[in-house]
């Protein structure tokens, strides 16, 4: 790909559900913070492309930013399969061993009927060859985030989980012509 891409990656809104579930596809955001939604669109380069994963809550926050993306798979959340809408309380007390080694080893294993962290990221590689040169605008996931961080920094993707990715906040990486470059991860814009 010809050229340097510059990528704003923001975090969507919190989830308006209740907390420490694995949220599905079709959990809304809580879009109350308009003042931290102003001040993030404020930093947001003006005629940029912009992008979102197909989430409501991706979709919603973009929205609130007034952008007006383009929807791509790869930056889904991770997939937990059959986990998808349950609460990790709940998922602990059944006693299974599936919940315990996934969180034992949450870049190889995968969920029943999921994805792994390794799957997510070379989802997102795909997605990101995908970009043009230029600005870009992503309103996604924690986890794609992670997954950004960990193709950009080449790292292994159980160190890549170790960042946190706040709700809306900012990450700046760069595409170059010899590479990436991290310009900050994890901001609260204010």
């Amino acid at each position: 790909m010809e050229g340097e891409t510059f990528l704003w990656l923001i975090r969507h809104a919190p989830v308006d559900g209740i907390k420490g579930t694995l949220h599905a596809p079709d959990a809304p955001a809580d879009l109350g913070d308009r003042a931290q939604l102003e001040a993030l669109r404020q930093r947001l380069p003006q005629d940029s492309a912009s992008y979102a994963s197909p989430s409501r809550r991706t979709v919603e926050t973009a929205r609130a930013l007034r952008l007006d993306p383009e929807l791509v798979g790869e930056f889904s959340e991770q997939d937990f399969g059959d986990w998808t809408g349950r609460r990790h309380d709940d998922l602990a007390a059944m006693g299974g061993d599936a919940y315990a080694q996934f969180w034992g080893d949450p870049a190889r294993t995968r969920p029943p009927g999921g994805e792994s962290f390794e799957d997510q990221v070379a989802r997102v590689r795909h997605g990101l060859s995908r970009i043009e040169a230029g600005p870009a605008t992503l309103v996604v996931h924690s986890g794609t985030i992670r997954a950004a961080l960990c193709i950009a920094l080449d790292l292994a993707p159980q160190a890549a989980l170790r960042f946190v990715i706040d709700p809306l906040s900012l990450t700046r990486i760069d595409r170059l012509a010899i590479g990436w470059r991290v310009v900050s991860v994890n901001q609260r814009v204010a």
